[in-house]
């Protein structure tokens, strides 16, 4: 499909096109590509709890300019496969205020948007208040890299 998704973009016909995977096992597939083809953006799933692209596919996302959508940056929708679960009963560590966050929506959605790579974050929701709570994490400070390294000790040793 990619020489025809190319050949619509030239003739401008669609104006980007990328590929998607929630897959770990098709990560080398997606950066064979990502090498192979000028993809305007990936898809992939990523969260505080599940780093596995930080060292593979968003570098080379980055390096390669390349828009990166995030899927399931809370790490599942519901129950067990959630990172809310986690933290449900916890209360939000000092350093939240650092980013101005107010809930752990919020921590773990700044955690997601400030890698370098991350264009987007695909959270979804089902319910208005958690959409509003949401948008307030797109608000205020985001984390550097000494902080999204002492927010993964935090999760590491402690969610």
């Amino acid at each position: 499909m990619i020489p025809v998704l190319q050949e619509l973009k030239h003739a401008k016909r669609i104006r980007y096109f990328g590929i998607t995977t929630s897959s770990p096992g098709q990560h080398a597939q997606m950066m064979d590509l990502m090498r192979r083809h000028p993809l305007d953006f990936i898809q992939v799933d990523y969260s505080i709890d599940n780093r596995e692209v930080a060292t593979s596919v968003l570098p080379l996302a980055q390096e390669r300019h390349i828009g990166v959508l995030i899927n399931s940056p809370f790490g599942g929708r519901r129950g067990a496969a959630s990172v809310f679960g986690r933290v449900s009963n916890r209360p939000l560590p000092d350093w939240a205020a650092e980013i101005d966050a107010q809930s752990w929506a919020q921590v773990l959605l700044k955690y997601v948007v400030a890698h370098p790579a991350v264009t987007c974050a695909l959270s979804g929701t089902t319910q208005l208040k958690h959409l509003d709570d949401n948008q307030r994490g797109a608000r205020g400070r985001l984390p550097d890299a000494t902080l999204r390294a002492r927010m993964e000790k935090y999760w590491d040793s402690n969610a």
